[in-house]
């Protein structure tokens, strides 16, 4: 079996939910099990790993943002039970981008002090993405330190809720408004944002991952591309930055029509396998891995960096042996 790396798994810190009743009332939404997953850093987190065949898990906070000073309180507290288990976890930092330089001072300490690999963040801040210069301090961060950024899909601002709402039950709208549709067309545009920004430009060796899948841009990427070059002059265009800056992650999605469109678009060198535990067990995900190798989508050294080489050599990690 080969070793296998995952990027987007989840934990939650009981000093982060405290720090906000809305954080705290969204993981109170949660079903008993998963929380009790969520808040597992120890054995029962490596007994899972052992059950789905990962060798290393990144770990990363789920949702919300939290104050600085409550985020190096977790990510301490997170880089204590990684302490534990060096060779089977690994963190991205958790970082306050309502607070872009708070933020680039932890992502800095968190990677030359803890030992972290990058950070993961949220879609956006109060409905504001980070196309606005404001927070281009931490993209220049995490360019300067070589290590990358992933941006994670997240519920929607107070003010973009109503867009959902429609003639029928607001769950629905709520389903709508995240994992049903919203948490992956919001993530799509907001790497459309970055690129029109010129973010790119400014920062030509800036890495940044999206999960599941590529959030919908792989089938529409080929029409975009095109539409794109009638936009602000760039020096790299859309495609080149696809190619080179953008790097995506099976997580939470185990079907293989998705991945063969995932791959008709992308450099298997950019395709990372992940779960999105515990949101998705790993059992999931090992079945979705053999379901892979015997459909030959991916085969030989391809899925060698699919399952762990693109991860060690994006983040600088290496994958435990079987």
């Amino acid at each position: 079996m080969l070793p296998l790396i995952t990027l987007e798994e989840h934990y939650s810190s009981p000093k982060v939910l405290e720090s906000s009743k809305h954080i705290g009332a969204l993981y109170n939404n949660f079903p008993p099990h998963m929380l009790h997953k969520l808040n597992s850093l120890g054995d029962e987190r490596i007994q899972d790993l052992d059950r789905g065949k990962v060798s290393l898990q990144v770990v990363s906070h789920g949702p919300g943002e939290a104050p600085p000073s409550v985020c190096t309180t977790a990510n301490d507290d997170l880089a204590a039970a990684i302490s534990k288990n060096p060779t089977r976890l690994a963190g991205f930092a958790m970082i306050t981008m309502s607070q872009p330089a708070a933020a680039a001072r932890e992502l800095t300490r968190c990677v030359r002090e803890l030992g972290f690999v990058g950070a993961l963040v949220e879609n956006h801040v109060d409905g504001q993405f980070y196309d606005d210069e404001r927070f281009w301090p931490v993209f220049e961060t995490a360019q300067d330190l070589d290590v990358p950024i992933y941006i994670h899909p997240c519920f929607p601002a107070e003010n973009m809720v109503d867009y959902y709402k429609g003639n029928y039950d607001d769950s629905v709208a709520v389903a709508l408004s995240a994992y049903g549709w919203s948490w992956h067309s919001e993530t799509g545009l907001h790497i459309l944002r970055l690129f029109a920004s010129g973010l790119f430009d400014r920062l030509p060796r800036l890495k940044i991952i999206i999960g599941h899948m590529g959030e919908l841009l792989p089938f529409q990427i080929e029409r975009i591309i095109p539409g794109s070059q009638r936009w602000v002059k760039r020096e790299r265009g859309l495609r080149e930055v696809w190619r080179n800056n953008i790097w995506v992650t099976t997580s939470g999605m185990f079907t293989i029509p998705p991945l063969a469109c995932l791959l008709q678009t992308t450099s298997i060198d950019h395709v990372l396998y992940s779960i999105d535990y515990p949101f998705s067990t790993t059992e999931m995900g090992l079945k979705f891995v053999e379901e892979i190798e015997k459909s030959g989508l991916i085969v030989g050294e391809d899925l060698e960096k699919f399952a762990f080489r693109n991860a060690e050599k994006l983040l600088g990690v290496k994958a435990r042996a079987s």
